[in-house]
């Protein structure tokens, strides 16, 4: 068995022609989609990129192994404590350990573990290859070392081999070499002057005044990447570089399938392209971030093409990231880990069943705190910490109908809010009952003073709402962040 998999950092499926997108920035993707099965529901469980990528080598939600966040106690994988043995359980039970229980060489080019010290992403990985910029590589900085490997390797049977491209990721750095091939392709219809207008009204962190998180600087070295987005010129800059970023990511990994394809080998080997999370580019108001607990941010493409299973099948049901691992564990004849929290989903690539799950709980707390219930065609969203958004408590969209989020139906809708909640509650008391630990790491973040990149930044940010004339938002942010101000 040969398996490749392409982590392509933020890429939303909302910006790959194979989901319907009107600019062609993935053919390469958009063949593996048309020759597998691509998920339309797929969903990190916790974002963004540390937790997420947590909870997919752990096979665990971040409330169980304890990576909700980017920084403080939440942003470090749980102790096993007095039962932890010789080694600890990511030793045999994580994802790259499911493919050496197979007999197979694991692979792994990426810079994810320095990034963020997360060294339990090796865990279970024969070779690691470490690209060296802590995630600011580009496109063509990453490929070389993948060609070499499967110039050497992919003859070879029984590898697994993960990628990591991070070209999608802020700040958008496809190099000016690359040009613009969206010069003259239309902006999403959806951001219409009337949306942008009322964008324009929003505060907080990577709005459209605040594209650089807290203030408009701009960066020389990054000259896709504008700091604020005062005109549809400007809205075209922003969403033209993040679309060059996928479109030059996606030329290097059509390099790879070509490699493939010289060798002879590309029909048998299993192809997995899927993202640790997405990208908001105008939902909730938010531009060039992945910073919520919402469509924009925590759906991620899924596409599997397995030789002998379905093609060009198309799943709508409800699934995990984290699903992945019994998943493959159930094609490969082996038994899932007690541990993980997932659910296999084979049978939808096998034989093209429905094995959606009723609702889930996605989470973010490394830039809001926030759990969201996505059910039926409802996206519920909690908040327990703005992040300086100004958001509502609770907020309610009808995903079907309204995908981009724009009109929040929480106070029409409070029957489906308690079903939500209802949810919700199933969730965490599920959770709560199936661990050691007594403790939920997000109101761990919420006691430490906040999620990691709010944190601390509230006074200085209120003293530039003032300057540029906004003013009249410091009053309920300061009702809601007393702390923050003394």
């Amino acid at each position: 068995m040969k398996v490749l998999l392409l982590d392509l950092d933020s890429t939303s499926p909302k910006h790959l022609g194979c989901y319907g997108y009107h600019r062609n920035t993935s053919p390469n993707i958009d063949q593996i989609a048309a020759e597998g099965v691509k998920f339309t529901n797929y969903y990190t469980s916790d974002a963004p990129c540390f937790p997420s990528r947590t909870a997919l080598m752990t096979g665990k939600f971040g409330i169980h192994n304890g990576v909700v966040g980017h920084g403080g106690t939440a942003a470090d994988v749980r102790h096993e404590g007095p039962a932890r043995d010789f080694r600890d359980k990511l030793a045999s039970e994580s994802f790259p350990a499911l493919f050496r229980s197979l007999g197979m060489k694991t692979t792994l080019i990426s810079p994810f573990g320095e990034r963020h010290s997360a060294y339990t992403f090796y865990a279970g990985f024969n070779e690691i290859h470490n690209t060296g910029k802590g995630g600011m590589e580009s496109a063509e900085e990453v490929t070389p070392t993948v060609m070499n490997w499967l110039e050497n390797n992919a003859s070879k049977d029984d590898w697994f081999l993960y990628v990591n491209y991070w070209d999608p990721h802020t700040p958008y750095r496809a190099p000016e070499s690359f040009g613009n091939p969206f010069t003259d392709a239309p902006l999403p219809e959806w951001i219409t002057d009337d949306v942008f207008e009322k964008q324009k009204e929003k505060v907080g962190p990577h709005s459209v005044h605040e594209i650089n998180m807290y203030d408009s600087n701009t960066n020389p070295d990054y000259p896709r990447y504008p700091g604020e987005i005062k005109n549809r010129n400007d809205l075209r800059k922003m969403i033209d570089g993040y679309d060059c970023g996928i479109k030059h990511m996606d030329d290097h990994v059509g390099m790879i399938f070509a490699e493939l394809e010289k060798q002879g080998i590309k029909d048998e080997v299993i192809i997995i392209i899927t993202a640790d999370h997405g990208e908001n580019m105008g939902e909730l108001g938010i531009y060039g971030e992945h910073g919520t607990a919402d469509q924009g941010t925590c759906r991620i493409p899924m596409i599997i093409r397995w030789p002998g299973c379905q093609q060009g099948h198309v799943d709508q049901g409800l699934h995990y990231h984290l699903d992945l691992l019994p998943t493959i564990a159930e094609l490969a004849g082996k038994d899932p880990a007690e541990s993980w929290d997932g659910r296999s989903f084979a049978s939808s690539l096998t034989e093209g069943k429905d094995t959606g799950r009723d609702f889930l709980v996605i989470s973010q707390c490394a830039h809001v705190c926030q759990r969201s219930v996505r059910f039926g065609e409802w996206l519920y969203i909690r908040t327990y910490h703005d992040g300086y958004h100004l958001f509502n408590k609770e907020m309610l969209f009808n995903i079907k109908e309204d995908p981009f989020e724009l009109n929040d139906l929480a106070s029409e809708r409070r029957d489906l809010c308690r079903e939500a909640v209802y949810y919700l509650n199933e969730w965490h008391d599920e959770m709560m009952s199936t661990m050691p630990f007594d403790v939920d790491p997000l109101w761990t973040v919420m006691k430490e003073g906040g999620p990691y990149h709010a944190k601390g930044h509230l006074k200085e940010y209120a003293k530039r709402l003032e300057k540029t004339g906004r003013a009249e938002a410091i009053p309920e942010l300061m009702r809601r962040h007393p702390r923050e101000f003394v």
